[in-house]
């Protein structure tokens, strides 16, 4: 037996428990309307869908709140119950469910509800945004911004993103190890204003084809040079951040004519022979455990821990793209990392060089960078205090502030 719970003390009854999830989901003022203005026709039924719906369903421990409010728009989506749609819609953006979430779930109602359906989800979310002041920023579909998806035709296939035009120099960005090419998103889209910019998927990783292993850093190299010369855009900038400068620091050294400029950011150009067994121990517990058994500890060394604690989402997005890395394509690709050795040959290198390094990386130390632009001739060393691996992720306007100066100078 309970006690009324507004006093100090009181014990809670299924009604006070489904009222906190109510009150969570949709918020204060929405309950509050709909249960003090109960009356002697609605107030069971208000009673009753507070203890059933809101503590029975929704205080299940099955799944967490988030996923809930991605299936109740899914589920008002496909029924086409557009006032509860816009409700839980908008409950959902004020309590923070990342808008990522929200567009890939009525993505995915746009092909199990229809198109109709996803069209009037779609515009009662971008109102709801409207209103909120959360509107993204505009990205049109013509023809200058239009981010376009090719593979090569050469194999093994591999998936690229062109986006841009201007008479500039191309750009072509290259991901660590275990991402793919949209870690690349917002600084492309910038660069994107005055010269072509390609990004792609390394073998092993996202949309391109991961042929067996174990793959070596030639490998990678002579993926970059034939994808190079089939888009036919070269000499080109390379920017290419930890695995991506590595394949970078390969293309200038072996092949020199595709490349005007290199940026080489928080990467290495060989380890130390005690690194040997760090990477033997991470592909096989890859190899035993899947991604599983090592996204957390990329993620601790990826991000700062203060990034870690103050940017989950972007944290998240991260983990997600790791734990879709093919076990086999990541495996085969820190052998070769593992085994990168261009130290000794980037005396060679002649094309204007800026080398990015983060004060916070214990991926990539800056000793490491240090160590290549003391041996590149006339290479640029720019340190970012409050960096860890992903630089570009952790500092995005320092970044493309510093590149950008870069490619002012040299292309």
């Amino acid at each position: 037996m309970s006690t009324p719970s507004n006093q100090p003390g009181a014990l809670e009854d299924d009604f006070d428990r489904g009222l906190k999830n109510r009150r969570a989901v949709l918020g204060d003022a929405w309950v509050d309307k709909s249960v003090d203005n109960a009356n002697e026709i609605n107030a069971e039924f208000q009673s009753l869908i507070t203890r059933y719906a809101w503590h029975d369903i929704w205080g299940r421990p099955g799944l967490d709140h988030t996923t809930r409010r991605l299936l109740v728009l899914g589920m008002t989506m496909g029924l086409a119950r557009w006032e509860e749609f816009e409700l839980h819609c908008k409950a959902a953006i004020r309590g923070g469910v990342p808008l990522g979430k929200i567009k890939e779930t009525l993505m995915q109602g746009a092909i199990y509800c229809g198109v109709p359906a996803a069209n009037t989800a779609f515009k009662l979310t971008m109102d709801i945004l409207r209103e909120e002041g959360l509107l993204p920023a505009p990205q049109p579909l013509s023809a200058a911004v239009r981010v376009a998806t090719h593979h090569t035709f050469s194999q093994p296939q591999l998936r690229a993103a062109v986006q841009g035009a201007g008479g500039a120099t191309p750009v072509v960005l290259s991901h660590a190890l275990g991402l793919d090419l949209h870690m690349w998103d917002g600084l492309a889209a910038e660069l994107a204003v005055r010269r072509e910019v390609l990004r792609y998927d390394h073998r092993g990783h996202g949309g391109s084809a991961v042929p067996t292993g174990p793959y070596s850093m030639d490998d990678l190299v002579d993926d970059a040079a034939r994808l190079i010369r089939e888009w036919g855009r070269g000499p080109v900038v390379w920017v290419g951040l930890s695995m991506g400068g590595m394949v970078g620091q390969g293309l200038a050294v072996r092949h020199p004519e595709l490349v005007k400029a290199l940026v080489l950011a928080n990467t290495s150009s060989k380890y130390p022979e005690a690194a040997a067994a760090v990477f033997a121990q991470r592909v096989q517990a890859v190899q035993t455990g899947g991604m599983a058994a090592i996204v957390d500890s990329v993620m601790e060394r990826y991000f700062s821990a203060a990034f870690r604690a103050g940017q989950p989402e972007a944290v998240a997005a991260a983990r997600a793209t790791v734990l879709r890395c093919d076990t086999a394509g990541y495996a085969a690709c820190c052998q070769a990392v593992g085994g990168v050795d261009w130290l000794g040959r980037l005396n060679t290198v002649t094309c204007p060089t800026l080398i990015i390094a983060g004060a916070l990386d214990v991926g990539a130390p800056v000793a490491m960078s240090q160590a290549m632009a003391e041996r590149i001739p006339g290479a640029e060393l720019v340190v970012f205090d409050e960096a860890s691996h992903l630089s570009v992720a952790e500092q995005p306007a320092q970044f493309a502030q510093v590149l950008q100066g870069f490619l002012m100078r040299a292309a």
